[in-house]
């Protein structure tokens, strides 16, 4: 098979399954079958190059897919064991704690105090766990899910704009701050501003629009009112085993996933304790195996489907020969890295900051240097005009079953306003906190 057949044929594959993805309702297939299918496929006809055309070596192949397969398990491995904590928090009734003291029915308010929350929790865990700890808090809050839909929109925004100037908020900002691109005091100096208002523009927009008070769903079920046993520890343990991964990691050099593990076999012991007096049957019901059960593995393997897609779209250099024509067709390099922001929505950013990171040595762009510090931005803030195009965004698609087509009428102009509010904010502050070089 000729090198240019295969790689149209996978680009080809890659906009079909996307498009599946997008239009999931209206063709009544699942969107995680459409991300599986589009992922194997995409490998299944890179790997028939070599069983036909002799253009690549089968093992290479193998080997870079197993390459590929490494840091995908990580997040999958990752998600699952967040999800998990999340889960036995969950259902313990310990963000009780948390919901009991948001009194407020106003819902301009509670979008407000949602949004903030998110912003700088995200900046302490990663916008992943925060959108999964958030939506969580939001199903508890608001039980209309229409109405609900808005504050996990803003939460995807929320979550995204939080990480991105943090150095662990954020899977491409954490990319480039151990490759050594930026460095963790100035990209948090630099970004913030830009990145808060990233978030406030689209939140002063929606406020205009949410009249009134919180309306409950009238067919939901009253909210327990009696007290589980250790649901306090249960928050604590939860929030405090997140809190943890970050700090594990800096200090091991270890992966994330392996601090996720470690804190939720911690939970997991502490939940075994909470409840060893109890009679099986009752005890199963707040074990984390019972949990482990809840969690949404579609949404798991959705991800799993994308990313397979993505990596192989890498493999093929697809990725890098469009940063390059980038690079040479516009030439400005704020314009490119604006750019990539929004392409960010479309294709998973992590591959795009990959292939910058390749395509600018550090010898002519240094540490710190605008390129880096406006692409970690631009990546992790451009997702969010996609419910697909970021961690965030298909984690709260999973929970709350979001339509692509319902998220791009109600959700993505906002996001992009607020990405284009924040790179000009960006650009224009940009010469006080430049770093000579």
């Amino acid at each position: 098979m000729p090198l240019s057949i295969m790689v149209t044929a996978v680009i080809i594959t890659f906009i079909i399954g996307y498009v599946c993805i997008a239009f999931e309702h209206p063709l009544k297939i699942n969107k995680t079958a459409s991300a599986l299918l589009t992922g194997v496929i995409c490998w299944t006809i890179y790997a028939l190059s070599a069983v036909l055309g002799g253009v690549n070596d089968s093992h290479e192949i193998v080997e870079q897919l197993s390459h590929h397969l490494a840091p995908i398990a990580e997040i999958l491995i990752f998600l699952m064991g967040a999800m998990t904590i999340v889960e036995l928090v969950d259902t313990h009734q310990g963000f009780r704690i948390i919901t009991d003291r948001i009194t407020t029915k106003s819902a301009v308010v509670l979008m407000w105090i949602i949004c903030f929350v998110t912003f700088f929790l995200s900046s302490v865990l990663d916008n992943l766990t925060t959108t999964i700890v958030m939506v969580s808090l939001l199903r508890k809050l608001v039980q209309n899910q229409q109405q609900r839909l808005m504050y996990v929109g803003m939460v995807v925004i929320a979550a995204n704009a939080g990480g991105a100037w943090s150095p662990i908020g954020d899977v491409t900002t954490t990319m480039l701050w151990i490759g050594g691109q930026v460095s963790a005091a100035n990209i948090m100096k630099t970004l913030f501003i830009p990145s808060l208002v990233c978030m406030l523009v689209p939140l002063f927009i929606i406020s205009f629009s949410m009249k009134g008070d919180i309306q409950p769903d009238e067919t939901a079920k009253n909210p327990e009112t009696e007290t589980i046993k250790g649901s306090t520890l249960m928050f604590f343990a939860g929030i405090g085993g997140l809190l943890f991964v970050p700090a594990f990691k800096t200090i091991t050099h270890l992966p994330p996933y392996m601090g996720i593990l470690l804190s939720l076999g911690f939970i997991w012991v502490v939940s075994e304790i909470i409840h060893y007096d109890k009679e099986p049957e009752h005890k199963s019901q707040y074990s984390p195996a019972n949990a482990l059960q809840k969690i949404d593995m579609p949404s798991v393997l959705f991800f799993l489907g994308i990313l397979l897609a993505i990596s192989s779209l890498e493999s093929l250099h697809i990725l890098k020969n469009l940063a390059v024509f980038l690079d040479t067709s516009i030439g400005n390099q704020d314009i490119i890295v604006s750019v990539i922001g929004v392409l960010s929505a479309v294709i998973d950013n992590v591959p795009l900051v990959a292939a910058s990171m390749g395509m600018y040595p550090l010898t002519e762009f240094p540490m710190d240097h605008k390129l880096w510090e406006f692409m970690a931005y631009a990546a992790g803030t451009g997702g969010s005009m996609l419910i697909i195009g970021s961690a965030a965004g298909v984690a709260a698609m999973g929970m709350e079953k979001i339509d692509f087509i319902w998220y791009l009428k109600k959700i993505s102009w906002l996001a992009a306003i607020g990405y284009f509010a924040g790179i000009a904010v960006y650009l224009l502050i940009y010469p006080i906190f430049a770093v000579p070089h």
